[in-house]
């Protein structure tokens, strides 16, 4: 299966709103499909006291795990403050998450490649259309240095979704179905930008599609943006799955989909 078809299959796991073990269990084997070794999904809250809230979920080495919290190593983890800061994921060996690092945080991250946990990608998780949300991130870590880039694209996705799904929506629900109901509508051209950002395509490609300026193309992603009161265009485009504005089949490139649906006929 490609990286979207793995994508896909557990967005859909989403919407039915399987069991947590189960889109845990279909997260982690479709990670492990796209060359991802080991994840961490979390809150970003104190991991020895967590609130009912928080989200924590990984399949890091134990005896990393349980240093790692006894230590209480995740007051000063350079990949949380680093995500906290960011809008956009990030990878460990960039030049910019590099050079914010302190020596204590070098020196985490040495310990935690001594244990497999290097080489990271990090997806910073906001969710401003979720009432008392809080912050998260998850990081994925490669097997190799040669995964396909669509992967991490749809790690994007992914991660969202899981975080969505896996919070403790107690007290929060009927919260979040009164924003629902109330919540921005796209117009049909926001709709249409949306739906072709997500499927890779870039501003020009976009323009030339719909026979607009290149500019008019930026200007109605950014609309949609401001609309939904998010930050990166991949929220814009999960918040609009998540909302039926678009369906996942739009995000998906048209050979994919139509391999995903022979597949799901056999």
């Amino acid at each position: 299966m490609e990286p979207f078809d793995w994508a896909q299959l557990f967005v859909e796991r989403c919407e039915r709103q399987d069991r947590r073990s189960v889109l845990t269990a279909t997260f982690q084997r479709a990670l492990e499909r796209m060359g991802f070794r080991y994840y961490a999904c979390c809150s970003h809250v104190d991991f020895n006291h967590p609130p009912q809230s928080a989200v924590v979920l990984h399949n890091y080495p134990p005896d990393w795990a349980g240093e790692y919290t006894e230590r209480s190593l995740f007051r000063c983890d350079p990949v949380l403050q680093h995500a906290e800061r960011s809008l956009l994921p990030f990878r460990w060996n960039s030049p910019g998450f590099i050079a914010a690092l302190t020596r204590s945080q070098r020196l985490i991250l040495r310990e935690a490649a001594s244990a497999g946990i290097v080489n990271g990608y990090t997806v910073p998780i906001h969710l401003p259309w979720t009432a008392g949300a809080l912050r998260a991130s998850c990081s994925v870590i490669p097997d190799s240095n040669s995964i396909d880039e669509r992967a991490y694209r749809a790690v994007q996705i992914m991660a969202i979704y899981l975080y969505a799904s896996m919070e403790d929506r107690e007290g929060v629900n009927a919260t979040r179905e009164t924003a629902l109901k109330s919540a921005p509508v796209l117009s049909e051209r926001e709709r249409q930008c949306l739906e072709m950002a997500a499927q890779g395509k870039s501003d020009w490609d976009i323009s030339q599609l719909l026979g607009i300026s290149e500019s008019t193309v930026h200007k109605h992603v950014e609309s949609a943006k401001r609309r939904l009161g998010v930050s990166t265009r991949i929220q814009a485009i999960v918040w609009a799955v998540r909302n039926s504005e678009i369906c996942f089949g739009d995000v998906m490139p048209p050979t994919l989909i139509g391999r995903t649906r022979r597949s799901a006929t056999h």
